[in-house]
Order: structure tokens, then C-alpha cells, then sequence
């Protein structure tokens, strides 16, 4: 019960305190976006966003890879967005909208989901501030799909529009239909499978494939489902934790991260590991992306 109320009077990610939770004072905004009216599996992705800020409330400020706590960089975060009643397009448009806000205070946004369709709207207000934008995608699936159901915005055709809008790159892919296969001829798409990753991930080519600046998008389904069993659509064959959090790390040292997400995930009761799971992730990408900037910033300055 303590637990609950907590959240209730201070729905934020990690509980953190004042000032560092403070909007004014924060690099990251969190921006909850419960959202799945397009999900055509296991229902539950609206309730993510909650379940993830649930369990940050157990995370330790200080990140024991890193060496740093990462929250006194500020980690703000905002009200759950409206939208579970909207259309997909809708709720695409106040996604968007929300997030040329924060960039436009100069903040890096990070979409906890809610569906992979969310982060159709923070890549779209982010091309708007990085003219040379491309996209890290971590998913079991392809969602190369121009239609699903009846909508372009469908949870299936997410990479489809990230696309259209600066090139991809598709990580740890394990399911594909075949009207998919047509676009990945097309130079804007690029796809790392599963299967492909068994020897490690050649990140010379990651690099050649991403711009400077990188969205990264990661659905929770891309782990195998033996350490992720709480999402949307599993899949078997996945990633691991330090599988994952490799390729982070490098993404974050060598390219310039200007937002991230993590969706899909479709909380289940008494399994608390996803749910942290994601949370800590969020936690140590976060850590990752300012333990980057600061090493920018001394290297720049000369200081050590």
C-alpha cells in the first residue's frame, strides 16, 4: 500500500528529490505515454509507463557501472500524456507536440510507452531540431508494414514511418512478413537479425549506417522472453542484458542520442523482473548518454 501511495502523490521517475526532479533543473524529461489502441496481441502496453515508474521507485541513485548518480543531472518528469482515447494520428500529433517543447528548452526526451507507435511523434518533433536524424531500433519484429489494420499508424508499421523520415537501423530483428522484404532493398533501411548477432555486432558498421545525430528506440520484445517475459508480442531467440547494454554504451559514446524510448512493455501480475528491468534500463541508458556528454565537455575544455 506504500508503494501505491507514493506513486499517487509523486508520480516520478525514481522518486528522486528536489531540486533534482525539478523541471528547471533537469537535462532528461521522462514523458509517460500510455498508449495501445493499435496492439493486436497481449493488451497491457498502456499501463507501462505506471508499472516502470512503480518500480523505479526501488532503483539505487548511484549506478554501479558508471560510477556516478545519475539523477543529479536532473530527471524530470511529466504528467501522463491524455491520449488513450485518441486516434493513432491523434495521439501521434500531442506526442509530437509535447516533445518539440522539451527540445526546444534545450532537454533530451525519453518516452516510456505505451506501443512502439509512440515514437513516430518524437521523431517527427526531433527531425525538426536535427536535420540529419537517424534511428536505432531494438525490436523482435520488423513493423516495415505500410498498413496494418487499416492504419499506417499501426504499432506494425512503426520503422515503416521512421523511415520515411531519416535513415534506420533495425537491431535484433526475429520476425518478418514477407511484404516486408520489398523495402529493405531501400537505402534508408538496414537490418541486423537476431541470428546475425551470435558473434557480437560489428559496431564499424553500425556507425557507417547512423548519422551523428540518434533517436534510439528500444521495444522491450527485443530480449529474449526468458529475461523479458512481460511484453506485447514475444518472441524466442532475443537479446540479453549485456547484449543490450553493449551496444548502448557504444551508441551513446560515438553518436549524439537526442532522445530515447522504451515501449511494449505489457506488465503482468507478479512478475515485478520486467518491470524493473525496464526501469533500470532507462536508468542506465540515461547514465550512459551524460556520461558521454561529459566526457565531450572535459575533452573540449581540456580538463580531465
Amino acid at each position: 500500500m506504500k508503494k501505491k501511495e507514493s506513486f499517487i502523490n509523486n508520480p516520478n521517475f525514481g522518486q528522486y528529490p528536489s531540486p533534482y526532479c525539478e523541471l528547471k533543473n533537469s537535462k532528461i524529461v521522462i514523458v509517460p505515454t500510455p498508449y495501445e489502441k493499435t496492439v493486436t496481441y497481449q493488451k497491457g502496453t498502456e499501463f507501462g509507463p505506471r508499472a516502470i515508474i512503480e518500480a523505479s521507485e526501488q532503483l539505487e541513485f548511484y549506478d554501479e557501472e558508471i560510477g556516478i548518480e545519475t539523477y543529479k543531472s536532473g530527471i524530470h518528469t511529466n504528467k501522463f500524456l491524455k491520449i488513450e482515447s485518441l486516434s493513432p494520428g491523434r495521439a501521434i500529433d500531442e506526442i509530437e507536440s509535447n516533445c518539440r517543447i522539451i527540445c526546444a528548452s534545450g532537454k533530451l526526451p525519453v518516452l516510456i510507452g505505451g506501443e512502439h507507435s509512440v515514437s513516430i511523434g518524437a521523431a517527427r518533433a526531433l527531425k525538426s531540431f536535427h536535420s540529419d536524424l537517424s534511428f536505432l531500433v531494438f525490436d523482435a519484429h520488423s513493423d516495415l508494414r505500410n498498413e496494418y489494420e487499416g492504419s499506417e499508424y499501426n504499432h506494425a508499421c512503426t520503422s515503416r514511418r521512421l523511415s520515411e523520415i531519416g535513415k534506420i537501423v533495425l537491431l535484433g530483428v526475429r520476425s518478418i512478413s514477407s511484404e516486408e522484404l520489398p523495402v529493405l532493398n531501400n537505402d534508408n533501411v538496414n537490418v541486423i537479425f537476431a541470428k546475425d548477432l551470435k558473434d557480437g555486432l560489428d559496431f564499424e558498421m553500425l556507425d557507417e549506417y547512423l548519422t551523428e545525430n540518434v533517436y534510439v528506440s528500444i521495444d522491450l520484445d527485443v530480449f529474449d522472453p526468458s529475461c523479458m517475459p512481460s511484453v506485447g508480442t514475444p518472441e524466442p531467440g532475443g537479446l540479453y542484458w549485456y547484449e543490450v547494454l553493449d551496444v548502448l554504451k557504444k551508441v551513446a559514446k560515438e553518436k549524439n542520442v537526442v532522445g530515447f524510448d522504451v515501449v511494449e512493455l505489457a506488465p503482468q501480475e507478479g512478475c515485478i523482473s520486467s518491470d524493473f528491468t525496464a526501469a533500470k534500463l532507462i536508468y542506465r541508458f540515461i547514465g550512459y548518454i551524460l556520461s558521454s556528454q561529459r566526457r565531450e565537455k572535459n575533452g573540449a575544455t581540456g580538463s580531465t
